[in-house]
């Protein structure tokens, strides 16, 4: 098995990460027989930074890793993401959908919140022992939206029980912008109906209507923290179509080195996403 210290080893003899990244990723293209899209965030670092999340500017990223793919084959999306924004996912999976008919989803560590959404879009998600999925509620500013809701709700209904509590709620919820509390409500509203209808049509192919609505039940549940981690025996018991990539001894040495390889990345250079192909189409968004 493909360890860090292998990759640690690989970086020294050739003092190139890219390099070794676009190594790996062509080798697993090879291997599948299929266009690969690697899209990875640098989030576990400590710095903080907007650009770890999924926004409208990834699109620019994913038009470039399509071109001069065969898409007469099918596409593996390798996800590392800690979600972001809804209506930016939903970009993205409309335009890969209008291009693949065949969409597996590969999450060698973690894809949270709507990237958790984005691997309901797949025909397929491929997860290891150690991966996770997350919670579909949006975020916003990294505040879970089911957080909002429930300061909101109970500012009603604390100043409706004790009117005296009025000036404290009214400077608790005057730092949220104004009409906030729907905008709140609806991005829940449709982070349930996106992920549901893309396991009905993609994962269920238009059939069982009610597994998907079981599925996007138990993941927008909030269950007490938008950071639950949903692991691959999780995924398997709500119902989701999931494979072990261990399943695959080669192919998991692939991914491994993969992973490990743009877990470098993150910690050597200022970038914070990485969004690139099999064909070596790479689009880099730094700190």
């Amino acid at each position: 098995m493909i360890t860090l210290d292998d990759i640690v080893k690989e970086l020294e003899a050739t003092g190139n990460v890219d390099i070794i990244r676009n190594k790996y990723i062509q080798l697993i293209g090879n291997y599948r027989d299929r266009n690969v899209i690697c899209y990875y965030s640098g989030w576990l670092k400590q710095k903080q930074s907007l650009n770890y999340s999924i926004s409208d500017m990834d699109l620019n990223g994913i038009v470039n890793a399509t071109n001069n793919l065969d898409t007469s084959k099918g596409l593996d999306i390798i996800l590392h993401t800690p979600g972001g924004d809804p209506t930016a996912t939903e970009a993205i999976v409309k335009f890969l959908r209008d291009k693949f008919n065949d969409i597996q989803v590969i999450v060698p560590h973690m894809a949270m919140s709507a990237g958790t959404m984005l691997s309901c879009s797949a025909n397929k998600i491929y997860m290891s022992a150690h991966s996770s999925l997350g919670p579909i509620d949006p975020q916003f500013s990294g505040i879970p939206a089911y957080d909002i809701k429930k300061e909101f709700e109970t500012a009603k209904r604390e100043m409706t029980k004790n009117p005296s509590s009025a000036q404290y709620w009214q400077t608790i919820i005057s730092k949220y912008p104004h009409a906030f509390y729907n905008i709140v409500c609806d991005a829940i509203k449709l982070s349930t109906e996106l992920a549901y209808s893309w396991l009905y049509q993609y994962m269920f192919n238009g059939k069982n209507k009610k597994t998907a609505e079981n599925i996007t039940k138990k993941l927008n549940s909030n269950n007490k923290s938008h950071a639950k981690h949903f692991n691959y025996t999780d995924c398997q018991s709500i119902g989701l179509n999931v494979e072990k990539i261990e399943n695959d001894s080669q192919l998991y040495d692939l991914v491994i080195a993969l992973h490990y390889t743009l877990t470098l990345t993150f910690q050597i250079t200022d970038c914070s996403k990485i969004i690139c192909n099999n064909k070596g189409n790479t689009y880099i968004v730094n700190n």
